[in-house]
């Protein structure tokens, strides 16, 4: 009897050797046979480098090579200073390494930057400042915890004082557009107080009064030379690491080609001037369906809409 267990045993310590191997070679095969002309266009690949010749089969992530020079609407930042660069340093690799936020941000640039980009430059708006709305909402109609809301993040308040108007069935803070135009006003209003763009960002995340307070109570007028909040001592170098990123992805590893971003379609503008008491019946009337007037009109928050007396609104559809 023990002759035939140790004769079982042996056979099978065979079979899972042979098991073993099969799988290993396997594996191999397999690793192999993935080159990188078989990636997807527009994939994300990661510079790697290997300490030890390109056998080495662990790389190591490659450091990049970040600007020794950099400024934010034409104002020097000091990255000659230890401090300044290290900040600088953090949110770039923080902002590149989280490839899935920064790939679907570049491919929703293309849909809403050049609006932004023109409305930018009517009111004679640094074109840097678009970097504001991505790193206040990434380009989405979000709510913070705060209540902030919108591609600018607009408090309720705030936003009525720059002429949005919010109520309970209509809130201007979730069109793009018309809420770049309010951002502008504050921007101009902030430009008018403190004669630096830099402070005007900053100021667009801790307040025009909170950041004139800080500069009063340290003496000192420069941003960078200011000791703030963990939000808002971060804020500017997340501007700068995004407008680094967006400006050279390659050198990040970003590789996009032109049908790989979003694009708006073209629209057409109709006119609402009387109360809609229910708007998936206004909208299937007029060619299309709820679904599509939300997608484009974010700004309604009701299934109806009251139209007060002398009031219109203007709504976007695809023009096909």
């Amino acid at each position: 009897m023990k002759n035939i267990h140790a004769i079982i045993l042996y056979g099978l310590v065979a079979v899972l050797f042979v098991l073993f191997f099969l799988n290993q070679n396997g594996s191999a095969s397999g690793q192999e046979g993935a080159s990188s002309q078989d990636r997807p266009r527009g994939f994300f690949q990661r510079s790697v480098s290997s300490s030890q010749g390109e056998d080495e089969k662990e790389p190591r992530v490659k450091l990049f090579d970040l600007p020794e020079k950099l400024a934010f609407a034409g104002e020097r930042v000091p990255l000659d200073r230890m401090d300044i660069k290290e900040r600088f340093e953090r949110e770039v690799y923080v902002n590149a390494f989280w490839e899935s936020n920064m790939l679907l941000m570049m491919k929703r640039s293309a849909k809403y930057l050049p609006t932004i980009e023109k409305i930018l430059a009517e009111y004679n708006i640094p074109e840097d400042f678009k970097y504001v709305a991505m790193i206040e909402s990434g380009l989405q109609n979000v709510v913070s915890p705060a209540g902030a809301r919108g591609f600018w993040q607009f408090m309720e308040g705030t936003a009525k004082d720059y002429g949005l108007e919010v109520n309970r069935e209509v809130d201007e803070r979730y069109d793009f557009e018309k809420a770049t135009h309010a951002a502008c006003k504050y921007l101009q209003q902030s430009y008018a107080k403190f004669g630096k763009w830099t402070s005007v960002a900053a100021s667009y995340n801790i307040g025009q009064t909170g950041l004139r307070r800080r500069m009063n109570d340290q003496q000192q007028p420069d941003y960078y030379e200011l000791l703030l909040n963990k939000e808002t001592g971060r804020y500017m170098f997340r501007v700068l690491a995004f407008k680094e990123i967006f400006e050279h992805p390659e050198k990040y590893g970003f590789h996009l080609e032109e049908e790989d971003y979003y694009h708006m379609p073209a629209l057409k503008t109709l006119v609402i001037k009387n109360t809609q008491k229910d708007l998936a019946e206004w909208a299937i009337k007029n060619g299309t369906n709820y679904k599509q007037l939300k997608i484009y009109n974010p700004w309604l928050r009701t299934p109806k809409l009251t139209v007060r007396k002398g009031r219109e609104y203007h709504i976007k559809l695809p023009a096909d």
